[in-house]
């Protein structure tokens, strides 16, 4: 039996077959709070990030949108799109020197035009509702998945194993069970 050890609500992406718009559907009552929201995100990120960093922080700001009640409904729509951001810098390690890029989260409150103490709350409000934290798979930079631990970690009758080590039957299994994002034996195929 093949098990995350991740909590069961928090699937993996799949890289193959799934449809990033999906991911980015929200309802119909917040398409204009997200559209401002995903407009300041993707701003910023293009011009001081890159692709990467804006479509996943938009992910994480539809997910929020289809939150009941959604946070993004109160507060405004650039300090929203700041913390999407933040979050989803802190979860890759933005800050980190040795990351391209790589950014202070401080710097990055200033060049939205956010004060930190704002861009921070509103940062820990979305980590607490969403449960992110740092190496979150959910919320990994497709460009990191190979690196984060995280995403290859699974228990295997009991025991902890890192899938991309083990037989090919258990990592396609692990795959259809939607528990890493594709099948580390066919990568290179």
């Amino acid at each position: 039996m093949i098990t995350s050890n991740r909590n069961s609500k928090q699937a993996v992406k799949k890289v193959k077959g799934d449809k990033m718009n999906d991911k980015l559907k929200v309802p119909k009552a917040m398409q204009a709070v997200f559209d401002a929201v995903s407009g300041h995100i993707d701003h910023f990120c293009l011009q001081q990030l890159n692709e990467e960093y804006s479509q996943v922080s938009r992910e994480l700001a539809a997910a929020l949108c289809r939150k009941r009640p959604s946070p993004l409904e109160k507060g405004k729509p650039e300090q929203w799109a700041c913390a999407c951001v933040y979050v989803i810098g802190s979860a890759n390690f933005l800050h980190d020197k040795s990351q391209t890029p790589h950014m202070q989260l401080g710097k990055l409150c200033e060049l939205f035009g956010i004060g930190k103490s704002t861009a921070t709350a509103k940062a820990r409000s979305i980590e607490k509702l969403m449960g992110i934290s740092y190496f979150d798979p959910r919320w990994s930079l497709p460009s990191k998945l190979d690196d984060n631990p995280l995403v290859w970690m699974l228990t295997v009758n009991d025991f902890p194993v890192d899938i991309r080590r083990a037989p090919l039957e258990l990592q396609e299994e692990a795959f259809r069970l939607g528990l890493i994002p594709y099948i580390p034996g066919r990568k290179t195929e």
